[in-house]
């Protein structure tokens, strides 16, 4: 038996999500540790008015992720597999020794802040759903007019996000449901992540991270891009660094991780999105959000669903 932790994206977030976390020592080393790195109260990055910040956002998902891969960490819950949706990689990276906390803060925090600054309104995802990604691009190859859409996830084979201006996502909504799609849903997401509008911001996120310490993981670390494992430090500073720019591809790192032997998923907080996922189409697997239960009760249930005492 074999853990997986997976950590959420942007879009997971909500309005005091990180005072949420667990009653732990863990997690209030972690929160004061963050809070010292930056300079500021991490605590006052959750209000609905801090979370319309990019910045605000990717650097609350870290500090949640890494706190509760602590937390799990201190109960003897060490996964073997490591993976987190575009920004939660970083906690992910973090998560299996790759890279150390306060840098991956560092590095969140000027991700964040190019992100922002390139496109700084106007510009968003929206979630389809019902459509296969081939359909999807087809449709997007296929707008007339104004500005084009790109495929930015691929969270499923009938999940996709699509990433653009706010305009060009309203009209391919429309499109999206007239050819069949069941659902379109806009995102808490004011960047166009995921796509070449972001190449101009990755080029510097590279070059800024080039002197960032990297190392190989323990244990399993698969990135977003292609969804496979990555064993050397320098290729998931490569992963970090860019996978901003390029197409996330989830439901391959999720399957990558289920066929090398994970069987039993967590998903660390404020996500379900990710445990949702893997339950429809991997109902054999256990799949469990942190969200959703006291750090003690998670525990017990993972040791269970592990075989381990």
């Amino acid at each position: 038996m074999s853990l997986a932790c997976l950590f959420p994206g942007q879009g997971a977030q909500s309005p005091g999500f990180l005072h949420r976390l667990p009653e732990h020592e863990i997690v209030r080393a972690t929160l004061d540790e963050a809070s010292a790195t930056l300079g500021i109260d991490v605590l006052a990055l959750d209000s609905a008015e801090a979370l319309q910040s990019t910045v605000a956002v990717q650097i609350g998902l870290v500090v949640a992720g890494v706190a509760h891969a602590r937390a799990l960490a201190q109960a003897g819950l060490t996964p073997q597999f490591s993976a987190g949706l575009s920004v939660g990689a970083y906690p992910a990276a973090v998560c299996c020794g790759a890279l150390a906390f306060p840098d991956a803060l560092r590095m969140v925090k000027r991700r964040a802040e190019l992100m922002e600054s390139a496109w700084p309104s106007g510009y968003g995802l929206t979630a389809v759903s019902g459509l296969s990604e081939t359909q999807v691009e087809t449709l997007a190859n296929a707008q007339d007019g104004g500005e084009r859409v790109y495929v930015a996830n691929v969270n499923a084979p009938r999940q996709i996000v699509v990433a653009g201006a706010d305009a060009a996502l309203e009209t391919f909504a429309t499109r999206a449901r007239a050819a069949g799609a069941r659902k379109t849903q806009r995102l808490a997401v004011s960047v166009p992540s995921h796509c070449e509008l972001l190449t101009d911001a990755t080029e510097q996120l590279v070059a800024w991270s080039r002197d960032i310490p990297f190392r190989s993981p323990e244990g399993v670390y698969v990135d977003n891009r292609g969804g496979r494992p990555l064993y050397d430090g320098d290729a998931i500073r490569a992963d970090l660094a860019t996978n901003m720019r390029h197409t996330v591809r989830w439901f391959d790192a999720l399957t990558v991780m289920i066929e090398s032997g994970a069987t039993v998923l967590v998903e660390a907080p404020p996500g379900q999105v990710l445990t949702d996922i893997a339950r429809e189409h991997y109902p054999d697997i256990a799949a469990l959000s942190a969200a959703t239960l006291p750090l003690d009760r998670l525990a017990v249930t993972l040791r269970r669903r592990l075989g381990v005492d």
